[in-house]
Formats: structure tokens, C-alpha cells, sequence
């Protein structure tokens, strides 16, 4: 794949077609059930916890609870290469590990809906981050199913028909269990989110596995390690298998990535880590800067959770089809100038009156780009691994993108508290400088293909 500006590029109509394959079809079920979860263990819960009367700096500190999603990488290389006893022999190394995450994911919810964060809201917590672990864990199987199932060059709109599955998984989680809870209660809210994960359910036994190609000299290499082992007589049998799994389950998918990119691995890495700085920490403060500002649940679902995102669907489908016409790095660049300049606009908006048509403006602007920068950095990422270690190293560089985020969105509302929103996000605005400033060096690269071993 390449991420080039040199890369060959396809007409508007054949970058369009790709979207009518079966398989990009499928990604848009697999997208529902990975954004299912997510909003529920985020901002729905922060809106949750908003509600009952929570103060602002404690729900910023729960928010921790996503963190989840930036460590799978620690448990990735099970998922990549351990089996699961009867569902892995029925189903396949991808499938049986996205029907047990998702069996996880139903049990948390569940349990969520029937405890109450007034009395007891360690119990919701402990929840939630079954919640955030199980759907993690999904998140791995999914996304190493997806780089396996199709060639590079259709990527970017698996990652765009993925976004669009997410969005609506976020539209359920967001709008639905808004209006759910407005209408009803949070436990019916929780208890309904539960019962369409059977979405996600039911794609998993669809699906066909993935056929997973991968080149001689990845093999070479890893055997050669197995065979060193091999001749140290002074471990045991067992020993030597064990450290040897080891080896090439969780230190050759990361050695294979320092030694494939060289010098530019750790301005990569770097780049990955910084990129998404800006949303997620603004993110974090969203729904109660919404509740503040005076709207309704209702008005918050309907314009930021179901007009905003099918603004952010929009976006992800445009950034598919532009990134197959007009490559990933120009596409990264424009991406990170506007995700940082959308939250000016909410800076902007907080000075304002509560009114739908301005906060049907912003969330136009903020989910366009938003759209547009997930399926351009999703595409980017997966031209990062090679499939020899999918889940493991796509897990790295995902946990890597979400990691500074969340640890620094955690402290949203002691930023808000001790300033107001206003400055708040104009703070969130200049976190997305250094990633401008890096996919600037990253286009200076000599040689603009990832070079991945296949």
C-alpha cells in the first residue's frame, strides 16, 4: 500500500465502487457492534452521571474507565494467537474471540442497568469497565478480521464502511439511550443497549473467517528463533515452548515494525499517539457543556446524536472515497488542520445562547472532520501492519492513539472548573498542533509506502 503522494490513484467512479463489495458490506454490521459500547462507558455515562447530579472533575476522573481501549494492546497477542476452547474450532481464531467479547460486552451492560450510581457507584464503575474491556477485546478480533479479509488497496473503505456501522452504534447509544432514558429510565436505557448488541452477535456467525496470507520471511524469521531455542538443552521442553510463544506471539510483531520502518518507527508512533489528542480530550466535556449550556436530552440526542452523526457518516464516506483518489498522507494532513480548527468552533458556540440552529452548526463542522479524519487514520494504520501479527500490532498502534488521550481527557473537567469552557476549547484546539506539525515530517519521508510484509 501506498500512502504516498505518488500513489497510483483511482477515478472518482472506481473509488465509489469499492463500497458494493460483500465484505465492505459486512463492516458496517461489525462497525455497529464495535461504536455500540463505546458512547456507554463514555458519554452516555457521562451524561448519567451528569444527571443524577455528579459533579464535573468526578465524572472527568471515570472517563478513565475507556482507557481500557488504549491498553489492549497488553492482551492483544493472546487474541492474536491463543484459541479459544470449542468456539475457536467452530467458529475461528477471529470469530470465536468477537463472540466471546461481545457475550462480555451483554453481561456488562446488563449488570449496569440494574445497579444505581447514586448509592453505589463503584459497582457501576466495576461495570463499565467489564463494558470497556469486553468491547476492547471485540475491537482487536474486529479490526484483525477486517485487515485480513480484503487487499490494502480496499482499506480505506472498509474503514469508512466501518465508521458509518460505528456511527450508528453511536447513534443507538448516544440518541437511543438518551431518548430511553428521557422517556423511561437509565436501566431500561442500559437493559435495550444490551439487547442490540445481538447485532453484532448474529454478524459473527454470518461471517465467513478470514484467510490469513503471510509471506515466507516472516515465518523465516520467527522459526529461527523457535530453533535457537531448540538447542538450549538447559530449558525445559516446556519452558523452551513457552518463552518461544513468547517470542513470536508479542516481541517479533513489534521488533518487525522497528526493523521495517527504521528511523521513521518512533515519529510514527509518536504521530499515532498525538493525533487524536484533541477530539478525545474535548469529547470528554461534551455532553455536560451540552447540559450546561441549557439544552435538553432530547435536544442533545437529536442534534449532536443523530444529526451529528449522520454528518460524521457523511464524513467517513467522503474520506474513504478521497483517500483511494487522492492518497492517505495529504488526506492525514488536511484531517489534523481540521479536527484542531472545529474546536475553536465550540469555543466559539459557548459564548452564544442555547440555540438549535447554532449548535446544529458546529456539530455540522465538528463531525464532517471527524468522519473524514477516522477513515483516513483507520486506513492509515491498517497499511502499518503486516499479517503476521494483525491483531497485535493494529491493537499497538489503536491503544497507542487513544492512550494520551484518555489519560489527558481525564482531567477535562478540572480544566473547565478551573477556567470555563470557552478556554477549555481553545485549549483542546492547540493539543492538535504537534499532530499537524508531525504529518508535515512524516510527508517529508523519502519513501512514502509502508512496505509491509505480506
Amino acid at each position: 500500500m501506498n500512502n504516498g503522494m505518488g500513489a497510483e490513484r483511482l477515478s472518482w467512479a472506481q473509488a465509489l465502487q469499492v463500497y458494493t463489495r460483500p465484505r465492505v458490506v459486512t463492516m458496517l454490521f461489525l462497525g455497529f457492534s464495535a461504536g455500540l459500547p463505546l458512547l456507554l462507558v463514555f458519554g452516555t455515562l457521562s451524561a448519567w452521571l451528569r444527571d443524577i447530579g455528579v459533579d464535573r472533575s468526578t465524572i472527568g476522573h471515570v472517563s478513565w474507565v475507556a482507557t481500557l481501549y488504549a491498553l489492549k494492546f497488553a492482551w492483544a497477542p493472546v487474541v492474536d494467537r491463543v484459541p479459544i476452547p470449542v468456539l475457536t474450532r467452530c467458529l475461528g481464531q477471529r470469530r470465536g474471540w468477537m463472540l466471546a467479547a461481545q457475550i462480555g460486552v451483554i453481561t456488562g451492560l446488563l449488570a449496569m442497568a440494574t445497579s444505581d450510581p447514586t448509592d453505589s457507584l463503584g459497582a457501576v464503575v466495576a461495570c463499565a469497565l467489564l463494558v470497556a474491556f469486553s468491547s476492547a477485546t471485540q475491537d482487536i478480533s474486529i479490526d484483525a478480521w477486517r485487515i485480513e479479509a480484503v487487499d490494502v488497496e480496499y482499506q480505506g473503505a472498509m474503514a469508512a464502511a466501518y465508521q458509518i456501522g460505528y456511527r450508528v452504534g453511536m447513534i443507538a447509544a448516544g440518541a437511543g439511550a438518551l431518548y430511553l432514558a428521557d422517556f423511561h429510565s437509565w436501566s431500561v436505557s442500559y437493559t435495550s443497549m444490551a439487547m442490540l448488541m445481538l447485532v453484532g452477535v448474529a454478524t459473527t456467525f454470518l461471517i465467513g473467517e478470514p484467510d490469513r496470507r503471510i509471506s515466507d520471511q516472516t515465518w523465516r524469521q520467527e522459526q529461527r528463533v523457535i530453533d535457537f531455542l531448540a538447542r538450549n538443552r538447559d530449558a525445559s521442553p516446556r519452558l523452551r515452548n513457552l518463552v518461544a510463544w513468547f517470542i513470536g506471539a508479542v516481541v517479533c510483531p513489534f521488533t518487525e515494525f522497528f526493523a521495517r520502518n527504521g528511523r521513521w518507527a518512533l515519529v510514527i508512533l509518536l504521530f499515532i499517539g498525538m493525533f487524536r489528542l484533541s477530539d478525545i480530550t474535548m469529547g470528554v466535556m461534551a455532553n455536560p457543556f451540552y447540559i450546561d449550556m441549557g439544552y435538553t436530552k432530547s435536544e442533545i440526542a437529536s442534534v449532536t446524536k443523530v444529526f451529528g452523526l449522520v454528518m460524521t457518516m457523511l464524513g467517513a464516506v467522503a474520506g474513504g472515497v478521497m483517500v483511494a483518489h487522492f492518497g492517505v498522507m495529504r488526506m492525514l494532513l488536511v484531517s489534523a488542520v481540521l479536527v484542531a480548527l472545529t474546536n475553536l468552533i465550540f469555543a466559539w458556540l459557548a459564548a452564544q445562547q442555547p440555540l438549535i440552529e447554532l449548535l446544529m452548526l458546529v456539530i455540522s463542522a465538528d463531525n464532517l472532520s471527524g468522519g473524514m479524519a477516522g477513515s483516513v487514520f483507520i486506513a492509515y494504520l491498517s497499511g502499518l501492519t503486516n499479517r503476521a501479527y494483525t491483531a497485535t500490532q493494529y491493537a499497538l498502534f489503536s491503544s497507542l492513539m487513544l492512550l494520551p488521550a484518555k489519560l489527558l481527557g481525564g482531567f477535562s473537567g478540572d480544566v473547565v472548573d478551573a477556567t470555563d469552557y470557552e478556554v477549555f476549547f481553545v485549549y483542546a484546539a492547540v493539543l492538535g498542533v504537534p499532530a499537524i506539525l508531525l504529518v508535515l515530517y512524516l510527508m517529508r519521508r523519502p519513501d512514502q509506502a509502508v512496505g509491509v510484509s505480506r
